[in-house]
Order: structure tokens, then sequence, then C-alpha cells
């Protein structure tokens, strides 16, 4: 946290100078402020809002995100140039609450660019309780982020971007609306896969590596395990620990499940004490060469068959 705030704080000078002056003034026209050939330039946290950006702003954006390939979103730390940046985009897209970092920076933006919270669509509802390792070391309950592995959830956000886009840029605001309405369309039927796939379980019972999967969970009547907390990084003791391998046994859990960017130690540890198999569940946080798949929609659609065969759904 330290190193965080540290670079923060370097970079206030940076944007309290010139280059916040300059962008702020330097055009009028929201389609060409901050753009290439007329694109808008849209600058997202992390991956599932880059795949949104992509989707619903098409030709008519250049979308990048701070979180790179490989990097695990939750302990995003930004260098100076990234935030003193994100004064160049026209669209600031982010989660509020999700990566401190980020917050931290958008607040220093001011009126340089539009900073776009998904939060407020997203319908963030589900908070983690005791029995899921979800809280923190102060006892406060923690609010799930993951709103984008439940498709519902993420259509709504698409929708809101959509109109966010078509506001910013309303030459094309029915090709941004027209965009929306395909990924929704796409999302929709992701939803109906999820439906048929997961109504006939043996076992509702998914543990996995960290508390990602309870929007999914809550949406397909399954019931979530997770080692993990929200984050990954907190770990479970030995007591949490132990009480997971029982409710594996209790439960009968054939399947645990492990991540493509965290350790899957304490997942195998899981899997040693019971005998339970380990399968690779993504929580999509981002695409790599591991990722089942070459987007969002390729690794839900292999989540799902790797839920079908770890629940044994029929």
């Amino acid at each position: 946290m330290q190193t965080r705030r540290a670079l923060v704080a370097s970079s206030t000078a940076l944007l309290a100078g010139g280059l916040l002056a300059g962008c702020s003034s330097s055009s009028a026209d929201g389609a060409t402020a901050g753009g290439s050939g007329g694109r808008l330039t849209v600058t997202t946290a992390f991956y599932p809002l880059e795949f949104a950006a992509e989707q619903v702003g098409g030709d008519h954006v250049t979308v990048t995100s701070l979180t790179k390939p490989g990097a695990e979103p939750h302990d995003l730390e930004l260098t100076p140039k990234q935030v003193g940046d994100l004064t160049k985009s026209t669209l600031v897209v982010y989660q509020k609450g999700f990566q401190p970092a980020v917050d931290d920076a958008v607040a220093q933006l001011g009126s340089a660019a539009t900073a776009f919270d998904v939060s407020k669509s997203a319908d963030l509802s589900l908070t983690i309780a005791d029995d899921d390792e979800g809280q923190d070391q102060s006892g406060k309950q923690t609010t799930d982020p993951h709103f984008w592995l439940d498709p519902v959830r993420y259509a709504a956000v698409v929708t809101a971007l959509g109109t966010e886009l078509a506001a910013k840029d309303p030459a094309h605001a029915s090709a941004y609306e027209a965009n929306a309405k395909a990924f929704d369309a796409k999302l929709s039927s992701l939803d109906a896969q999820y439906r048929t796939g997961l109504v006939s379980c043996r076992n509702t019972n998914i543990v996995t590596g960290h508390a990602a999967f309870g929007y999914l969970a809550k949406r397909y009547g399954l019931t979530q395990v997770s080692v993990a907390g929200v984050s990954p990084d907190e770990e479970p003791n030995a007591t949490a620990m132990k009480d997971i391998v029982r409710t594996v046994r209790e439960k009968k859990v054939t399947t645990v499940y492990a991540e493509t960017l965290v350790s899957p130690a304490l997942v195998d540890t899981i899997a040693r004490e019971t005998g339970a198999a380990v399968k690779v569940l993504d929580p999509i946080e981002g695409i790599t060469k591991d990722s089942a798949g070459t987007n969002y929609l390729e690794v839900m659609e292999s989540n799902l068959a790797t839920l079908r065969a770890g629940q044994q759904c029929s």
C-alpha cells in the first residue's frame, strides 16, 4: 500500500501541471479529444472492462487496459507515467473499490477525462459471509466485486457503457447502441447455456481458489466455498483450512478448482487431504496463453464445461 500511494503522490504534480491543462482544453468534441484518427481513447482498469469497451466501441474507439495480461488485478500498482497518461483518455472505465491504485489515480483527474464507474450498474449486492473466508482482519464483510462472472450483471454494465460512449460521441451513438445490443444478445445466450447446463448437478457445492464466483453461484443455484477471500492474498489460517477440508469430505465434493493467475498450492493441499481432483476454473481477470480461450466468451464456455464435469451435471 505504501508503494502505491508513493507512486500516486509522485505523479500529483504532473497532473496538476501543463499536461492536465493541455488535455482539458484540447477539444470540445468528445470524439477527438485525446483520440487517434477520430476515435475515442478509452482506458480501462482490467480485462472484463477492456473486453466490454472493445465490443461496444467497435471501430470508433481505441482501448487500452491498466492491468497487463498475466497480472493479478487485485494487486495492481500504477507508475507515475500510467497515472499521467490517464489525462489523455476521453474515457476511463473502472470499478470503484476494486483496485485502490486506480481509485487514487481517478481522484487526481479532475475534469481532464470522464471517469465511468461501472459499479453503479453492476449491482454489487453480494457480500462474502464468514464461512466463505471473505472477511478482512477488522471483521467487516467484503463486497464481492466479480460481477462479470454473472452474464446478467455483466450485460447491465455493457448497456450502461453503450449509453456512456454515446453521450461522449453523439455522432456514433447509433453504432454504440447497436454494438451494446449485439453483445447483450451474446451474454443472454451465455446465460441460457449456464441455466440449462447447471440445472441438474449431483453436487452444487463449488470449492474455488478465491471468492470470485459468488455471483455466478447465486445466479445458477450453486454454493461457493472459497479457499482464499475476495482477494487471492487473503489466505486462510490453519483452522479455516481444516474447515474447508471437512466441508469437502462432508459434502462429498469430488473436484476443487484452481485458477490461472494464482498459485494452486492451497487448492492442491485440499485435494491431497481429500482425494478430490483439481481442475481450473478461470475468474477471467485476465487472458494469457494459459487461458482456455482467447476472450471472455470462450473462457466462460470453457468454465461451464469444467463445472458440468466437476459437479457431475446431467
